[in-house]
């Protein structure tokens, strides 16, 4: 990982019932899948996590990983929804993996590491990654241009664990255009400097290239206005707790995710950035 646990800590480790007063019930902390545009966040999550695990082509009987697993909210999905009996999530956040550990999902497991140090003690079946790989590349190394060396390291330890033509569901944000007032610039940086630092959404070729030679692109859909419909939930949720986050987790909270919020609203809008889903196939 690029991010160091230090860093992932400062974006996820702010308070989990701070989160919980404007996430959806289950506490996705990524773009949900709004099919028709009428869904509830909590319905367009579910079928966000539909998609991933079709794309994984993931079974009762699968042996699932989830890579940067958040609080657990695709891990239950896999085991509530879809039956899965073993069902797996690494993190870097401590916060969340106990708060995974304290729902006590039959079948779940969670477990704090670095995903270049994760050594399966058996094959998985199947993969899945919502929202991690902006966490691979800092904008220093960007600049310098080893973004795809980095995210072809994660692809090829990622095909490394897995039993020969297994799938691999995989949701990334995007980086699109620049925008061009200073306005809009400051709010990115803080965006990055400040609620994730160390971490960098990749462009979308830049995937492309990356997945070779480890992986076969089977599906790819974007959803860009999903995103926005999903920030734009998480922003208009938490400013009806303003009062609450204001008093007990302070103002310079409550400013700070405001202004990154309405930031990822104007975005995902204005196409400085967008969402992918890709159905991956590891080439044997």
């Amino acid at each position: 990982m690029t991010s160091t646990q230090a860093e992932i800590e400062v974006s996820y480790d702010v308070s989990n019932d701070f989160f919980r007063l404007w996430l959806d019930e289950a506490m996705h902390y990524t773009s949900g899948s709004y099919l028709t545009g009428d869904e509830t966040l909590e319905q367009a999550q579910i079928q966000k996590a539909e998609i991933l695990a079709d794309y994984a082509e993931v079974t009762p009987e699968s042996f699932v990983l989830d890579i940067g697993c958040g609080w657990g909210s695709n891990l239950e999905f896999l085991a509530t929804r879809r039956g899965v009996k073993r069902a797996r999530g690494i993190t870097l956040s401590t916060e969340q993996c106990e708060w995974i550990h304290q729902r006590g999902v039959p079948g779940v497991e969670a477990v704090v590491c670095d995903y270049a140090k994760h050594e399966p003690e058996e094959p998985y079946d199947a993969l899945i990654s919502i929202e991690m790989i902006d966490h691979l590349c800092s904008p220093d190394q960007a600049t310098k241009g080893m973004a795809v060396e980095l995210y072809r390291a994660y692809f090829q330890k990622t095909a490394s664990w897995v039993k020969p033509g297994a799938c691999f569901g995989f949701q990334a944000i995007l980086r699109n255009r620049v925008p061009r007032s200073r306005k809009d610039l400051e709010d990115l940086a803080f965006t990055a400097d400040v609620i994730f630092p160390g971490g960098l959404n990749p462009r979308l070729e830049e995937l492309v290239q990356a997945v070779n030679p480890y992986w076969e692109v089977l599906e790819l859909r974007t959803q860009r206005t999903s995103y926005g419909k999903t920030t734009a939930e998480w922003l208009r949720r938490m400013r009806l707790h303003e009062a609450a986050i204001r008093e007990t987790f302070g103002d310079p909270i409550f400013d700070d995710y405001d202004r990154y919020l309405s930031t990822c609203v104007r975005a995902f809008e204005r196409h400085w950035s967008s969402d992918v889903q890709m159905k991956l196939r590891k080439i044997d």
